[in-house]
């Protein structure tokens, strides 16, 4: 009477050269998210020759991070009540308000955020200057 043996299936799946590579990969993130830096926003180029209705500037200078509205120097803390004031000299002439964002280079995106959330909270519309496109 032969014996028989049985044979049995392997199971097991090798993961050594998967955590191989999710190491490598790990390694490559931390690298090269080192290497990632917030650039100084600059105004985007546009090809239209339209030009919107000026009726309040916000000019954002990058040196000092000051701010003037319509010409007039503005600290950050007094930005939204000296927008508020202009905004409502413009609706008191029954005039359609919107405010021009002049942002120079190497201003922070988020110094421009700040104008747009503003105007936003008192009801205006914001748009960007943009530079022509040469």
């Amino acid at each position: 009477m032969a014996i028989r043996t049985r044979k049995k299936a392997l199971t097991e799946v090798n993961l050594s050269s998967m955590t191989d590579i999710i190491f490598m990969l790990l390694i490559f993130f931390m690298l090269t998210s080192t290497l990632i830096r917030i650039v100084p926003f600059e105004l985007p180029k546009s090809f239209s020759r339209a030009k919107a209705p000026i009726k309040i500037t916000v000019e954002i200078r990058a040196g000092d991070l000051g701010y003037e509205v319509n010409d007039n120097p503005a600290s950050e803390e007094e930005l939204k009540d000296v927008i508020a004031q202009a905004i409502a000299v413009k609706k008191a002439a029954k005039e359609d308000v919107t405010v021009t964002i002049i942002a120079e280079k190497g201003v922070k995106f988020r110094k421009v955020t700040d104008v747009i959330k503003i105007a936003n909270s008192l009801g205006t519309k914001a748009i960007l200057a943009t530079e022509p496109h040469t």
